[in-house]
């Protein structure tokens, strides 16, 4: 008998329990990712009366694949250039609530008695919400498209990357079993210099090369080239000290900036799904339930921390940004439970071994019990918001309307902020790509060279080498014109900025000395090696000034197209701060719309909306006719108010009823035939009107008119007295229709 590897039995085992737990769990309209975590219980070694699983270091290994391939899912959603587009509203109120809940996890912890350790990465756990979480209960709710879910969205967007950088710290924290600053700014900075150098040359290389290589791109090769370049990074991450999870995010984030990227996104889902699977089975198998049985008093307490403080920070973070009362509200009562990345935090605890074993399971129970009260908080975030205004004196609500008005109508920035930023800008990530070039060759290229040639001096040869392509960014750095308009309108109308203006320019020359001053202590070593690498740099600059201009704006235009290639190849319209907004719907596979063009669906005149944009696949409809169907799976950009984009999801995600009625056999369609008698209500009724379609389920195949016979006639066509009409569809429903129609006439 062939032996069956524990791997495999394994497996089985899992995925058997997973597939009852998540059935039962879509039957009562629960979460998925709470099955999984029931499923895990059920297999882990603390129940003993289903099998259990035999190898769980195989199934630790499966699982930090799941983690790989959820991080690089997350990542796909989130993009550099949606951090930028959320603005101040989600980054305010998302450090807010993360700097809270950080501080009163820390503080909930040490007041239950636990270590220092447990107590920090308490507060890493409690502070970030789940995104999968309240997507999904959004989309359950029929409230995707509401003001404040763009808020929350957001909100989550930061506090994704967030959560990246508390994976950084709370390891780092972990190494040391202290906050010890100077550690801390030493992995900030690594964290900064490696994130810069993959974006700057993920961005210019990655676009690119899939958007040569597109029309060889099939889905089996698209999905074979995405895993390939999520486990580099992943690789590369792990090399440069940081976590796999890291590592799978952010090319998960660079992909995003690509055209393929809604492709890859729908390759990978199977995958992420698949190993998320696992993952989340394996967080249940940690669970001992007679731990929590015993503990059920510190699972309570930090229950209610959640629930209580992550909304009440929210609320706060949310009014401090500008917003009104009651889209604060409502967002800040949606953020009120944990999930996936706190999952991830309390698994790093464990792997490292630095928090208590009781911790984890503690973590899980909590986001448990907030997941099931999330959908409520929802719910009942309108109402909240309704009782307070009227609870809250009058001149606190003026207050507030007024400030949100006011933050509103602050959108113009003055010409010295817009330079100020972009000389910031510059210069802090040509320092970072130039520090980290110098240091790379520093501890690469020396010991290349000098393993191959040990007659030179392979450290000055190193930093020659070095020095070639650092001139452009020295170049761009120090010398390069920013926001010339800017810089001349304020050289020219403030006489009084003139000087501030002079030592901005100074100060980013002294930078450029600086990183020279860098190269020189590398790779040479003494002053009078500083003071001819300056010289040969002036001089270098000056004779190749063109060239460098034209070398570096022909690397800028690329990485500025790559950039925006996503963007550009899906333009959607802007609107101002009205009541309405842009959302964004998707077209399900069972949806009552599908296959419906849009002037049958009058969505403007029953809703009030408009149709910017139908996203289908790799193409983008803009301004839809009204001869437009509606496939599934596409997306569709609508412009609306909070109540019209409501209705609009109602009618959207309505689906088709399961009755016999659609259940038909293909014997059952018959091709029938009727003839328009004298006095027949049909007569002078278009084929849209007689609603032929709708309510006998039939099309009509053909009208024969005398001599004259139409085939497939268009809907505005009109019956005549004596047409012959031929109708293709159920024969029962169409007799019962017709029946109705004769019993009108008499």
């Amino acid at each position: 008998m062939t032996h069956l590897p524990a791997l495999i039995a394994d497996l089985g085992l899992i995925l058997s329990v997973a597939a009852v737990t998540t059935l039962v769990f879509k039957w009562i309209k629960q979460p998925l990712v709470l099955g999984y975590i029931v499923a895990g219980v059920f297999v882990g070694p603390y129940i003993g009366f289903i099998p259990t699983v035999l190898d769980e270091n195989s199934i630790k290994t499966w699982s930090e694949i799941g983690v790989i391939f959820l991080l690089f899912s997350l990542g796909l959603e989130f993009s550099f250039k949606k951090v930028a587009k959320v603005g101040g509203t989600a980054s305010v109120t998302a450090i807010t609530t993360v700097v809270f809940m950080l501080a009163a996890g820390f503080g909930t912890g040490q007041a239950l008695g636990w270590s220092f350790m447990d107590s920090v990465f308490l507060g890493g756990i409690l502070s970030i919400s789940s995104t999968t979480i309240i997507i999904r209960a959004f989309d359950e709710l029929g409230l995707k498209t509401r003001g404040f879910a763009s808020v929350v969205v957001g909100v989550l967007v930061i506090e994704d990357l967030v959560a990246i950088l508390l994976l950084v710290m709370l390891s780092t924290v972990a190494v040391t079993r202290q906050f010890e600053g100077g550690a801390l700014l030493f992995e900030m900075g690594k964290l900064a210099a490696f994130l810069g150098v993959v974006f700057f040359v993920g961005i210019y290389l990655i676009p690119t090369a899939l958007h040569r290589t597109r029309k060889l791109m099939n889905e089996e090769t698209l999905l074979v080239v995405s895993v390939a370049l999520c486990l580099t990074m992943v690789f590369l991450a792990a090399q440069a000290g940081f976590s796999a999870a890291l590592g799978a995010f952010i090319m998960g984030s660079l992909l995003a900036e690509t055209v393929l990227a809604e492709r890859i996104e729908h390759l990978i889902k199977p995958v992420k799904d698949l190993f998320g699977a696992i993952f989340f089975v394996s967080v249940g198998m940690m669970i001992d339930p007679l731990i929590l049985v015993d503990h059920w008093m510190p699972v309570l307490v930090i229950s209610l921390v959640v629930v209580l403080g992550q909304p009440i920070s929210s609320i706060a973070g949310a009014l401090l940004s500008g917003q009104p009362l009651k889209r604060a509200v409502q967002a800040g009562m949606s953020l009120s439970q944990i999930g996936e990345f706190s999952f991830i935090i309390a698994t790093l605890g464990v792997t490292l071994g630095v928090t208590s074993p009781i911790l984890y399971p503690i973590a899980v129970a909590v986001s448990v019990l907030t997941t099931f009260t999330t959908p409520y908080m929802i719910k009942a975030s309108a109402g909240m918001a309704n009782w307070l205004q009227g609870a809250l004196p009058a001149r606190w609500v003026t207050a507030i309307d007024q400030y949100s008005t006011q933050a509103e109508q602050v959108k113009v920035t003055s010409d010295w902020r817009i330079l100020l930023r972009a000389y910031g800008l510059n210069v802090l990530a040509f320092s970072i790509l130039c520090i980290v070039l110098i240091l790379i060759s520093s501890r690469n290229l020396v010991p290349f060279i000098a393993e191959r040639f040990p007659d030179f001096n392979a450290r000055r040869i190193a930093g020659l080498i070095t020095l070639i392509p650092l001139l452009p960014l020295i170049w761009a750095m120090s010398i390069r014109r920013i926001k010339r308009a800017a810089y001349r309108h304020l050289w020219l109308n403030k006489k009084q900025l003139r000087g501030p203006l002079v030592s901005i320019e100074i100060a980013r020359v002294i930078v450029a000395v600086l990183i020279l001053g860098f190269l020189v202590n590398q790779f040479f070593g003494t002053g009078s090696a500083f003071l001819v690498t300056l010289l040969f740099t002036a001089v270098a600059v000056v004779i190749f000034r063109r060239r460098l201009n034209l070398f570096y704006h022909r690397i800028e235009k690329r990485f500025i197209t790559n950039l925006n290639q996503r963007e550009d190849n899906k333009r959607r319209p802007h609107l101002a701060p009205w009541d309405m907004h842009l959302a964004e719907l998707e077209v399900k596979v069972d949806s009552i719309a599908v296959g419906r063009s849009l002037e049958e669906l009058q969505l403007r005149e029953k809703h009030g909306v408009n149709i910017a944009l139908i996203e289908r696949n790799d193409r983008n409809i803009p301004a839809p006719s009204r001869d437009q169907r509606l496939l599934p799976g596409d997306k569709l950009v609508v412009i609306g108010t909070d109540e019209q984009l409501a209705d609009l999801n109602k009618t959207m995600d309505a689906t088709v009823p399961e009755n016999d009625d659609y259940d038909l056999d293909k014997d059952d369609i018959a091709l029938e035939k009727y003839r328009v008698l004298p006095r027949s209500p049909l007569i002078g009724t278009t084929i849209r009107a007689s609603r032929l379609r709708e309510e006998a389920m039939a099309l009509v195949a053909g009208i024969e008119r005398g001599d004259q016979r139409m085939m497939n006639p268009e809907s505005f066509t009109t019956f005549e007295q004596n047409d012959l009409v031929w109708l293709v569809g159920n024969t029962t429903r169409i007799h019962t229709f017709m029946d109705g129609w004769k019993a009108m006439r008499e």
